[in-house]
This record gives C-alpha cells, sequence and structure tokens, in this order.
C-alpha cells in the first residue's frame, strides 16, 4: 500500500527505463575494458554517457519536479552515447529515448475527489 502510493506521485516508469538504459549503455564499455582506459580511446565516453544517464534515472526518481529537465538530458546523452558505446548496441538508446519521452510527458495529476451522493432534498435545499 506505502509503495503503490510512493510509485503513483513520481515518473517510476520512465524513471526505471532510463535506469535500464543507463545499463544498457555501460555494458559495452565494461567488456571492452582493455580499450576503455588507453589514451586516446573514445570508450571512456560511453562510461561517462552510462554513468551520467544511471544518476538522471535515479534522480527522476527522487525528485519528480525535475522530471522534465532530467528527460530532456536523458534523450540528449542517450543519443550521444552511440559514439563512445555504440548505445548499448543501440537497446540503450532506444530505451534512453522512451525513457526520456515518458521523463519529459509525466505530471502529477490531480487529486482525486470523493463524489457525495446528493439527494433530493439537499438539492431543493439549497435552490430555496
Amino acid at each position: 500500500m506505502g509503495f503503490r502510493n510512493w510509485r503513483k506521485k513520481r515518473p517510476f516508469g520512465g524513471a526505471i527505463l532510463t535506469i535500464l538504459s543507463g545499463l544498457t549503455i555501460l555494458y559495452v564499455p565494461l567488456n571492452l575494458y582493455l580499450s576503455t582506459f588507453l589514451p586516446g580511446s573514445m570508450a571512456i565516453i560511453g562510461l561517462l554517457f552510462g554513468g551520467v544517464i544511471i544518476l538522471l534515472g535515479v534522480c527522476a526518481m527522487f525528485f519528480p519536479g525535475a522530471s522534465r529537465i532530467l528527460g530532456i538530458f536523458t534523450i540528449f546523452l542517450s543519443i550521444l552515447s552511440v559514439i563512445g558505446a555504440l548505445g548499448g548496441f543501440l537497446f540503450g538508446t532506444i530505451f534512453g529515448i522512451v525513457g526520456g519521452s515518458l521523463l519529459t510527458a509525466w505530471q502529477l495529476g490531480p487529486a482525486k475527489q470523493k463524489a457525495s451522493r446528493t439527494t433530493g432534498i439537499d438539492e431543493t435545499a439549497h435552490s430555496i
């Protein structure tokens, strides 16, 4: 009951997809670790972009008010990750674009109001 209420007040799906995107992007440079840390290697950019995308997903989870700007940065970095990490074989880029779009589109809905039943007596009392 508590987790469900916590989840509904933040962009949970977009944040999870963003974190998954970052992990997928990190997969490629971590498997090329022998050449990642060589001078002049572009794979270090993949490590940087993957780590920042994971951080953006975690921030979106705990700061839902900033989800719009975090989503824009997620889309931007996931597209740029094609340069250093092949975009996590493009799965990370696709997850990042979808997750960033969900973060950008998320907004907290209005609070639900309980509908009270009015009786005919109440309506006539208010009309008089």
